[in-house]
């Protein structure tokens, strides 16, 4: 199943997409949220669809309509660092030999097609394409990966943006702080269930003004799906609606290859079975403020 949130930001309404028709989720759910999925909100949602429960909106209805982030604002995003080994090689590392974790702020996730602002001062702004993973029950010392796929209430498309210069350059040693700017994690466009897609061996893409910049499968992550939600949860506790960022190919702004983001750039990024993003790179208002 495929599950969506449509509307204006901080009014987004909970849908169900199956085909071209889309289900209105409100007489099960408020959002889709931890307390959703932790409730069993996927599987009623499923025999809500089966017996014909569910309202459909009208084309004239979802027309035109804003699409969210396919998730209410998780409590935590936890990130995975050089996770493709041609990624790696183009940052100047060698291939982690253990998980390389680091965060992103809750609040830089929006929808897939919202505006992306370069922060005032920004000159180092990159895309990177990635699967995202969301975690549907309290997960906490794992025994094994193979009891992680049934801690996974699905997967997303994200766009990890982040400012290398804050990141690398005046990091202090920690990533997080080219992370989090304002909107660095648009998401969806839906939140996809495990039986649905493959999501060992996706093919993910990305495009800055039309141009191809990356183009690699999930069959090639140095730590698999399984293998990262286990790990994580050896270190953490993984809460339901928590996002989880796999790690992207090679063809970044970093490598040296690509001019990184500038005000006018439209950036295009899309996942096998998890749905096609686009934004507009706009400047922070911000910026004019503070000049």
């Amino acid at each position: 199943m495929r599950f969506a949130r449509l509307g204006p930001v901080g009014r987004e309404v909970p849908v169900l997409v199956d085909g071209e028709r889309v289900f209105d989720l409100r007489g099960l759910t408020a959002d889709l949220d931890g307390a959703f999925l932790a409730g069993g909100g996927v599987e009623r949602a499923r025999a809500a669809l089966a017996a014909g429960d569910l309202p459909v909106r009208s084309p004239e209805e979802v027309r035109g309509l804003r699409v969210g982030a396919p998730i209410a604002r998780p409590s935590a995003v936890y990130c995975i660092g050089m996770n493709y080994a041609a990624h790696a090689a183009e940052s100047g590392s060698a291939p982690p030999d253990r998980l390389v974790m680091f965060m992103k702020s809750p609040n830089t996730v929006v929808g897939p097609d919202d505006d992306v602002e370069i922060p005032p001062g920004s000159t180092k702004t990159d895309w990177e394409v990635e699967l995202g993973i969301v975690i549907g029950r309290r997960t906490s010392y794992l025994g094994s990966p193979a009891e992680a796929r049934a801690c996974i209430a699905g997967f997303v498309a994200a766009n990890d943006l982040s400012e290398r210069e804050w990141q690398i350059e005046l990091s202090g040693g920690q990533w997080s702080k080219g992370k989090s700017a304002p909107g660095f994690c648009p998401t969806g466009p839906w939140l996809v269930t495990p039986d649905e897609v493959d999501a060992d061996d996706v093919r993910l893409t990305s495009f800055v003004n039309g141009e191809p910049r990356q183009d690699s499968r999930t069959s090639d992550l140095i730590f698999g799906i399984d293998e990262i939600v286990f790990q994580l949860s050896r270190f953490l506790v993984l809460e339901p609606g928590d996002l989880i960022l796999t790690g992207t190919p090679e063809g970044v702004g970093l490598s040296g290859r690509f001019p990184y983001l500038a005000p006018g750039d439209v950036v295009e990024l899309e996942i096998e079975g998890l749905g096609r993003q686009r934004q507009r790179v706009v400047a922070s208002p911000a910026a004019e403020v503070s000049a």
